[in-house]
């Protein structure tokens, strides 16, 4: 558990956020906090951008539109990979971490900058740069279910109902936050300046992988889910979305002496 607070700390909270014990009841789902990613002096530390599903959207276009996003402000913007995490309800979340702490006008304008190049059927709040968030792992308040890391891979068995019934072991999380970067203070100013001026591209529309078999819950099939608890940074391209398979995230886990754990559900 301590490593897992030193990188989410790393990665998305100011020094003064919370107390290492508040963050560890809140990781262990014991509470469920609201947690700033702002400073005391009104700087912005991380960014969490939410996708969640559209009326008469096709189904699952919350998930393809965020691997689009992601994909376009690594290869457009030249950012590092963000963060995937599902909500513990029914959204994705991208997970962006600022190096160097920012205004929160900048970074709200940042926001608002990415959504107009890449986005802009999803509406940003107005105060979305430093509105308090729940922090993956955790408890969703509203449904019961748990928040979490995941694999970028396995998004798509997660568009119907993103949560999980059980919480993801703390070995998983960590591996995939271990692999992360921040946004240095030159990448965020130049991707900035790159959306204000106009020169970012639409994303590209994205063929997902298949990651778990579809045809898997006929009768007298088990359905074999793994936890989602990988980290994309084996991408052949450098991008988010990356082509694995079951094998593939069970391979990475062994690597990183992980034994995964799977959830079987039995027809009835």
């Amino acid at each position: 558990m301590d490593k897992l607070i030193a990188e989410l700390t790393r990665l998305y909270l100011a020094p003064e956020a919370l107390t290492r014990e508040a963050l560890a009841q809140h990781l262990q789902g014991k509470t469920t906090l609201a947690i700033k990613l702002t400073t005391a002096d009104n700087l912005t530390r991380a960014l969490a951008i939410p996708f969640r599903k559209l009326a008469f959207a096709t189904e699952g276009r919350h998930w393809t539109r965020l691997c689009e996003v992601a994909n376009a402000m690594q290869g457009e913007l030249g950012l590092p990979a963000p963060a995937v995490s599902i909500d513990g309800a029914s959204a994705f979340y991208l997970w962006l971490s600022l190096e160097m702490p920012v205004p929160t006008a900048r970074a709200q304008d940042f926001l608002a900058a990415l959504r107009q190049a890449y986005f802009p059927e999803t509406d940003i709040a107005p105060d979305a740069a430093t509105a308090p968030v729940y922090l993956p792992p955790c408890l969703n308040p509203r449904s019961g279910k748990w928040a979490a890391f995941i694999h970028p891979g396995m998004g798509a068995s997660f568009a119907d109902e993103s949560g999980l019934e059980m919480a993801p072991p703390v070995a998983g999380q960590l591996a995939f936050l271990e692999g992360l970067d921040s946004i240095g203070a030159a990448q965020f100013e130049a991707a900035l300046d790159k959306l204000q001026k106009g020169k970012a591209a639409a994303p590209a529309v994205v063929a997902l992988p298949s990651v778990l078999p579809a045809a898997l819950p006929a009768v007298g099939v088990p359905e074999v889910q793994v936890m989602p608890e990988v980290q994309a940074a084996a991408a052949p391209e450098g991008l988010l979305l990356k082509d694995a398979t079951l094998e593939d995230i069970v391979r990475f886990l062994h690597a990183k002496n992980i034994e995964p754990t799977f959830r079987h559900l039995m027809p009835k």
